[in-house]
């Protein structure tokens, strides 16, 4: 299915049962891939906690259960297709462990899912994405719209991307799922050129679910179908693994959280 012609792809989700803190049993798996395909999702990255103060799902195991879905797919005749990732925490030792095959990019792609602290953008965060950038793996900031220190100085959000990071917001900071600061912080974000790729970040079918067409449904209410365009097309070009449409930044005032 698709939205004006193109396909919808989920580049950000905790799908692998008994893993994290996503779904606890495969049943509830096979539950949201068929709500994933409801929402017209065709095409969807599992991206596993790695190296997160709770959780860390090894790149084997990651692999191992998408396989094994990829064929629970096929038995229910649910049709999408599911790749491989990680949202990796930020951590000093992450370009290593990129290179040596120990975190999921996304869709075995050059761009990496990069999880920040929720309440603090940390010093070494340039160090280490510049790391990555020398590498050839564009690191990709997941829902910065919820990150405190970011929210305060989303001037820190601008030096990244003019240093050549991309940013992910999340379905259900769109719809106010995450409440009314989050849902206005998050459609600044989107004018001013700081986000590049769209995410649901779904975790189950009740506290966190996919929200993802109501986000897109909200920025075209909002008058900014162009960047619903953008977001869609781009969100593709990672699986494809092309350079993602990438628009001047502009400047966004502090505030308080």
């Amino acid at each position: 299915m698709a939205k004006g012609g193109y396909v919808l792809i989920d580049i950000h989700s905790h799908l692998l049962w008994n893993e994290d803190d996503g779904p606890a049993t495969m049943q509830q798996t096979i539950n949201m891939l068929q709500k994933a395909v409801d929402e017209g999702i065709s095409d969807i990255i599992t991206t596993s906690h790695f190296q997160h103060p709770l959780y860390s799902v090894n790149f084997n195991q990651v692999q191992n259960k998408v396989n094994l879905l990829q064929m629970e797919l096929l038995k229910y005749n649910i049709p999408l297709k599911i790749y491989t990732g990680h949202e990796a925490r930020l951590s000093p030792n992450l370009a290593q462990l990129v290179k040596t095959f120990e975190v999921h990019t996304l869709a075995n792609s050059k761009y990496l899912l990069l999880e920040l602290p929720s309440y603090s953008v940390p010093l070494y965060t340039f160090h280490i994405v510049q790391e990555l950038l020398k590498d050839g793996i564009t690191p990709i900031i997941a829902h910065p719209e919820r990150n405190h220190e970011i929210f305060e100085n989303p001037l820190l959000l601008e030096k990244l991307v003019r240093n050549g990071v991309l940013a992910q917001i999340t379905a259900g900071s769109l719809t106010g799922h995450f409440g009314r600061k989050v849902q206005k912080f998050s459609l600044d974000l989107v004018k001013a050129n700081l986000i590049h790729t769209y995410g649901s970040d779904v975790h189950n079918l009740k506290a966190r679910p996919f929200l993802f067409k109501e986000g897109l449904c909200f920025l075209e209410k909002k008058g900014l179908l162009d960047y619903v365009y953008i977001l869609i097309g781009n969100n593709k070009n990672i699986i494809k693994n092309k350079q993602l449409i990438i628009l001047e930044p502009e400047r966004i005032k502090k505030r308080r959280w």
